[in-house]
């Protein structure tokens, strides 16, 4: 089957062109300037931009993926290809060893089909102090061989372990994490500027949503964030729902990591694409009003209802990102952080063709997922 897209804006992370492209077996085959060659699908000037790519996510469409419920999981992705995520991390939230090495088992069985890209495991090694929706009764210390036993749970598929670095037996866990293959990733810590240096030094990677669960930036005792902000291994996850961050602080956050180390993501939960209700994350009680989670026991913030599509307009219009750094910050880096830059990401000549179709307004019009139409323009 070929395909080809005529009469577009194509936003690659260099710039932004009027052309075409060619889809053939769900790659892409060609990419021109100026008028296609031949017959096309035309889409009128509208935007073309590579699929979002989500590093972190709950679940969406009342589906949770901590449950580890396969219906659940599928009308999650569902719900987020709908509005623009061809590449979605599943991620889990504080349980029980047992609880969680369920989920990764049954989890692993999308991943095997290719609908989820990995699993995430948000705690349960995180910080009392710090562990916002998460169940303190369930947090742990960290182990190498307990976490070890969650990879093997997860059949080859946990690609990020979200950790404290201050607890004992962090660093170990996060050295063993990384020799497995997965990424470690600094957040609901209560660390210091010193410590959050030493995890990363031991391997840690990604920031799991910077600013939020974590201390804030002070001048004298800075903390972890200007750690994980600093240090160019790192790749910063930042949720643009208009909630969790203030536009300031995304803005701030950029002019420091730019566009190479910066990934928008989601942190959506069950509530996503419904209305405000009453729901769970994990084992938690969650209430959704006016769109924003809370726990509905001491009220902090329990993920979000957001999706990517929201997500990169924010970024276009509250952060005054360009299309293409857009492009990059939810597709190309976080495609980047699983690996995967070489497949997704962005618009080139032998990568999937998983592509969005955008209006004027930065709308979902159409969704590609490697070359098939999962919402046609």
């Amino acid at each position: 089957m070929s395909l080809t897209l005529a009469d577009a804006r194509i936003v690659t992370p260099e710039g932004v062109h009027e052309g075409w492209l060619t889809i053939e077996d769900g790659r892409i085959t060609h990419v021109g300037h100026g008028s296609a060659p031949g017959p096309g699908l035309g889409l009128g000037g509208r935007h073309v931009v590579p699929g979002f790519v989500d590093l972190h996510n709950h679940g969406g469409a009342g589906g949770s993926f901590p449950t580890g419920d396969l219906d659940q999981a599928r009308a999650a992705v569902a719900l987020h290809r709908r509005h623009g995520t061809t590449t979605t991390m599943a991620s889990l939230v504080t349980d029980s060893v047992e609880g969680l090495a369920r989920a990764a088992s049954a989890l692993a069985e999308l991943c095997e089909e290719g609908l989820l890209a990995g699993i995430h495991f948000e705690g349960p090694y995180i910080s009392g102090a710090r562990c916002g929706a998460h169940d303190p009764a369930l947090l742990r210390e960290p182990s190498p061989e307990e976490f070890a036993g969650l990879v093997k749970a997860g059949r080859g598929h946990v690609r990020m372990l979200t950790i404290a670095p201050e607890l004992p037996g962090a660093l170990d866990t996060i050295r063993a994490a990384v020799a497995e293959g997965v990424i470690a990733a600094i957040g609901h810590s209560d660390a210091d500027y010193e410590r959050t240096i030493e995890g990363i030094e031991a391997g840690a990677s990604v920031a799991t949503h910077l600013y939020n669960a974590m201390p804030q930036l002070g001048h004298r005792a800075p903390g972890p964030i200007a750690a994980l902000l600093d240090d160019e291994r790192v790749t910063v996850e930042l949720i643009n729902d208009g909630v969790h961050v203030h536009a300031a602080m995304l803005r701030l956050a950029y002019e420091v990591a730019g566009p190479g180390r910066t990934a928008l993501v989601t942190d959506a939960m069950s509530a996503t694409g419904l209305g405000d209700g009453d729901y769970v994350l994990g084992p938690m009680a969650v209430r959704v009003r006016e769109g924003v989670a809370r726990l509905a026991e001491g009220g902090s913030i329990a993920g979000s209802t957001l999706t990517m599509d929201v997500a990169f307009r924010r970024g276009v219009r509250e952060m005054g990102l360009s299309l293409p750094d857009a492009v990059q910050v939810a597709s190309l880096t976080p495609a980047r952080v699983l690996g995967l830059a070489d497949r997704i990401g962005s618009i080139a000549v032998g990568k999937a063709a998983d592509l969005v179709v955008l209006s004027d307004d930065l709308e979902v019009d159409g969704v590609l997922k490697d070359g098939v139409w999962t919402t046609e323009p």
